[in-house]
């Protein structure tokens, strides 16, 4: 399965995109930060935003998207930069025909640390192990993209495997 995640933010965003199964150990594809001017407009800003990433589902192909979902912060204006790149994130994938599935901070981290507390040093240097990196990915924001396609990797790969048992028992019950 190849899953691009995205860290969303207003001025960077973390994208990644990786290969893998869950279980198992995933190849990194492409990690990147996708950067806008704080003192351009919104709407270049959002726009430009949109073109990075349409132009990266586009080059790498994944099956999947993985978005953080933004929790409440205490700066409003943060939280409605983070919101707004999710969108565009979330809108793009739709635009490809991808299906999206947004995760928690505490998600991402428990899923590649084993604890839902990490901090980003230790999310960081999973993500380096996890896929066998030579240096760990900077900044911050290219790490937790990679970690967001970890996620679902393993969660949401999973998750679709029991659905898919489970539409095949009962729909082989009737």
């Amino acid at each position: 399965m190849r899953v691009l995640g995205v860290d969303p933010g207003l001025t960077r965003c973390g994208v990644g995109v990786v290969d893998g199964e869950p279980g198992r150990v995933g190849r990194l594809v492409t990690v990147e930060v996708v950067r806008t001017d704080p003192d351009d407009e919104l709407s270049l800003r959002l726009l430009a935003l949109d073109e990075a990433l349409s132009a990266l589902i586009a080059e790498h192909q994944p099956q999947s998207v993985a978005v953080e979902r933004v929790f409440a912060q205490h700066n409003v204006r943060t939280v409605m930069g983070t919101a707004q790149a999710g969108a565009v994130a979330i809108l793009a994938a739709a635009r490809a025909g991808l299906p999206v599935q947004t995760y928690t901070p505490s998600e991402v981290k428990a899923a590649v640390t084993g604890s839902g507390q990490a901090d980003k040093a230790q999310v960081t240097t999973m993500v380096t192990r996890l896929l066998r990196l030579p240096a760990p990915p900077k900044p911050a924001d290219a790490a937790d993209a990679l970690a967001l396609a970890i996620c679902h990797i393993w969660r949401g790969g999973t998750q679709a495997k029991i659905r898919a048992a489970t539409l095949r028992t009962v729909g082989g019950s009737r």
